[in-house]
């Protein structure tokens, strides 16, 4: 199966000290790739780190905050002058806030938006660049379920996953044609600390269940394959496309 082979391959991934971010870390390093774990808590990032070695995954570390521009823009810089080149670039971190929209407060609003959309464009532009300079590279941005459907309360994460999938569209048409593959992941839902909420309400789980073709909240062990293949060889001509991981949720009413 080698159109699925890392082997040789970096991939950077935001927000990967836990949940979806780590669980695709080890997806990715299992196929072969070295990973480069991101995160600002430098505890939580050092545990995730150490969890991946002792599995036998080749595994770097780069803190730095994704809302900062110049942040990142160092780091990523760094990274390619002393330990080479990132080939894989997963923008994943995150972050969600539940509230009536009449009600958001506006520094949440501001934050949401730094934090979902931002921080893909300056990761991905700042990882871009040295793509583009060798004319090969993959981007892979996480937007969601609600990148196509809206609930009440997160008017908001709805915007911003919406705009991560066009600004997906927008990487792919900007950039096919140095070599770079763009592509988003939108998950349904997964039992993550992000959802952690959702999880623990039995009304809001039977709900789901129901409303899931599937049945039943997804793992997120489930969403690696997605993420290898758009890393990967299998996926060459695939670019600017959002591939659902929902369990069916946005296919019927």
């Amino acid at each position: 199966m080698n159109l699925f082979d890392l082997t040789g391959q970096t991939a950077l991934i935001t927000g990967s000290s836990m949940g979806i971010g780590f669980a695709l870390a080890r997806g990715l390093g299992q196929a072969g790739a070295r990973v480069v774990l991101n995160a600002r808590n430098l505890e939580t990032l050092d545990a995730a780190a150490a969890t991946l070695r002792d599995e036998g995954i080749q595994v770097d570390t780069l803190p730095f905050d994704v809302t900062d521009a110049q942040s990142v823009k160092s780091a990523v810089d760094g990274y390619e002058a002393t330990h080479g080149a990132i080939t894989i670039l997963i923008n994943n971190a995150g972050i969600q806030h539940r509230t009536p929209l009449e009600d958001f407060p506006i520094d949440a609003f501001d934050r949401l938006m730094r934090t979902n959309v931002h921080s893909v464009f300056h990761v991905g532009q700042a990882v871009a660049r040295h793509m583009i300079a060798r004319g090969a590279g993959r981007i892979i941005n996480i937007a969601s379920v609600q990148t196509a459907m809206a609930r009440p309360g997160i008017a908001p994460y709805t915007a911003s996953k919406g705009a991560v999938a066009n600004l997906t569209k927008g990487m792919a048409t900007d950039w096919a044609k140095h070599g770079i593959n763009c592509n988003a992941i939108a998950p349904g839902y997964f039992d993550t600390p992000l959802n952690a909420a959702l999880v623990a309400d039995p009304e809001f789980s039977a709900w789901l269940e129901k409303r899931t073709p599937a049945g039943r909240w997804g793992k997120i062990e489930e969403l690696v394959g997605a993420a290898v293949f758009l890393s990967s060889p299998a996926s060459s001509f695939v670019n600017g496309h959002t591939l659902f991981v929902d369990g069916g949720i946005t296919a019927c009413l």
